[in-house]
């Protein structure tokens, strides 16, 4: 079946629940069980790594309904759903790495998870080498004996480098290392993780599977190698997502094909007539035809999101502050992936380790929503007045 069926179809189970359309959501925590011989079965089968209704926390119809959808759209063996994109983040890479483990994790990757990195695993002996995320098959001069793991991520937060991930999941599986990355930009309708050589896909549920900027929720999906542990590592740590926050994500997936599909054409209309404004120094977005990321865009991938930066010529702050403060459509704030758009100012110079990013200028990242492009632009075009009367 194509995604876009998938997406209506997957995870649903109409004949087990009355013919419901949608799996109802199940709060729950104690599960009773009719005898000891049952409760024994039951908790047998869980230790084998069965699906069993057993305890709330394990998994309910709900939560398997969203996992199955994302595991099927994805291609890979099974999902985990997690309270947050960030603690999906966590949870992959605590599955994988132990005391004594190197990691290699892209220098361009979503901020918090450098945070956790450098504050949380270092704790525990687990080094972590950043590294330029155009590396490439490159990747292999940078590995050693004690590497387990290759955290990627394509486009790159912020300022999307595209990565080659199938050369560089070539060159860690010869040599032993999982390979994670995080599909939320391009989600898996735009890109096929398991296709190109990834073992385990995180997305941030937060953003486009929601859509509604209105849920916390992460998920994993892994390969049948990968799935055991990912399994156990989120049972150990007891990481699991809220029902109705679940059911608030079953609900939003149903309608991802529509929404990113009109998310790419507003961002890519939106990002051509920025590309001709004066006040930009550059447009960063892969798929656009002179992007340095363009060509691996193009053969990995099968769509682009709302999501891009642009770099502004310089401009004095108080030039920057008039554009952005009076913005009608365009909100401040951080997270993305829902209906409507975004803007923040980013500053990759404050975080950059393995590679250096040298234009000063101000860099801002545009989520472009479902409004109207003509409006967009309008709110744009008032802004640039602004910024030029303010100079």
């Amino acid at each position: 079946m194509k995604d876009e069926t998938k997406l209506v179809t997957a995870g649903r189970d109409p004949e087990g629940n009355f013919g419901i359309v949608n799996v109802p959501v199940y709060h729950a925590s104690t599960i009773l069980y009719p005898s000891l011989d049952a409760l024994q079965k039951t908790h047998a089968a869980r230790a084998a790594g069965e699906r069993v209704v057993s305890y709330g926390r394990i998994g309910t119809p709900t939560t398997w309904s969203l996992e199955d959808a994302v595991a099927d759209l994805e291609g890979g063996y099974r999902a985990q759903v997690f309270p947050s994109g960030l603690a999906a983040c966590a949870n992959a890479i605590l599955a994988v790495v132990k005391t004594g483990d190197h990691m290699l994790v892209t220098d361009s990757v979503y901020g918090p998870v450098r945070v956790f990195c450098d504050n949380f695993l270092s704790r525990f002996g687990v080094e972590v080498t950043y590294y330029d995320p155009l590396v490439g098959a490159g990747i292999g001069e940078l590995m050693r004996p004690n590497t387990t793991a290759v955290y990627t991520e394509a486009p790159g937060s912020q300022t999307f480098e595209m990565q080659d991930i199938p050369a560089i999941a070539d060159v860690a599986h010869a040599k032993g290392a999982v390979v994670l990355t995080d599909n939320t930009w391009a989600s898996p309708l735009f890109f096929k993780p398991f296709e190109h050589g990834v073992d385990i896909s995180i997305q941030a549920g937060t953003k486009y599977i929601v859509g509604h900027s209105d849920v916390m929720i992460g998920t994993v999906t892994a390969n049948k190698e990968y799935w055991p542990q990912l399994q156990k590592s989120a049972n150990m740590l007891g990481q699991t997502a809220g029902p109705d926050d679940v059911y608030l994500a079953q609900r939003g997936i149903r309608t991802l094909s529509v929404r990113l599909n009109q998310h790419m054409e507003n961002a890519l209309q939106v990002a051509e007539w920025l590309k001709g404004r004066p006040e930009v120094h550059s447009v960063l977005h892969p798929a656009m035809p002179d992007d340095p990321g363009h060509a691996i865009w193009k053969r990995d991938f099968l769509g682009a999101s709302g999501l891009f930066s642009i770099r502004l010529k310089e401009v004095p702050k108080a030039a920057l502050a008039a554009f952005l403060d009076d913005l009608e459509l365009f909100g401040m704030g951080y997270s993305w992936g829902g209906y409507e758009s975004l803007v923040i100012l980013a500053d990759p110079t404050s975080y950059r380790t393995a590679t250096t990013w040298d234009n000063t200028n101000p860099l801002l990242r545009l989520h472009i929503g479902l409004e109207a492009v003509d409006d967009l632009i309008a709110d744009l075009k008032s802004g640039f007045d602004r910024l030029n009367a303010a100079k």
